[in-house]
């Protein structure tokens, strides 16, 4: 999984990317002319303090992760925005809600069923 670090990819996903929103997260998609998926994560201060950020940020990490091999290979840029109401939810709220959104942007492979491991993170 390769990250967005820089402050230009994300704001040209924003400007220029399709998007995608529920009550947990934003999901912005953007084609980036290579191969690889890249994913970018951004939480707001006024989401919570340091802790609570870095937990919806290592939580979408880790959703993206156990599901990237039921995305497409299109070669998109994905940042994702966490909102004020992810501050205290589950793992399994936050994958469901990347994944509704990541779907409904046509980034899910069409032939592939959710991810029903009986393996449970602990974050």
């Amino acid at each position: 999984m390769q990250l967005i670090k820089k402050n230009e990819d994300f704001r040209k996903c924003y400007k220029d990317g399709r998007s995608r929103a529920d009550r947990y997260l934003a999901v912005y998609v953007l084609g980036n002319g290579t191969e690889k998926n890249r994913l970018g994560v951004s939480v707001s201060k006024k989401v919570g303090n340091s802790v609570v950020r870095h937990r919806i940020k290592r939580l979408v990490r880790e959703s993206f992760r156990l599901n990237e091999k039921i995305m497409s290979d299109s070669g998109s840029d994905i940042v994702v925005v966490g909102r004020r109401s992810a501050n205290g939810a589950s793992y399994y709220e936050i994958e469901r809600a990347l994944l509704k959104n990541l779907s409904r942007l046509g980034c899910i492979k069409e032939d592939s069923s959710i991810n029903n491991s009986k393996e449970i993170p602990r974050l």
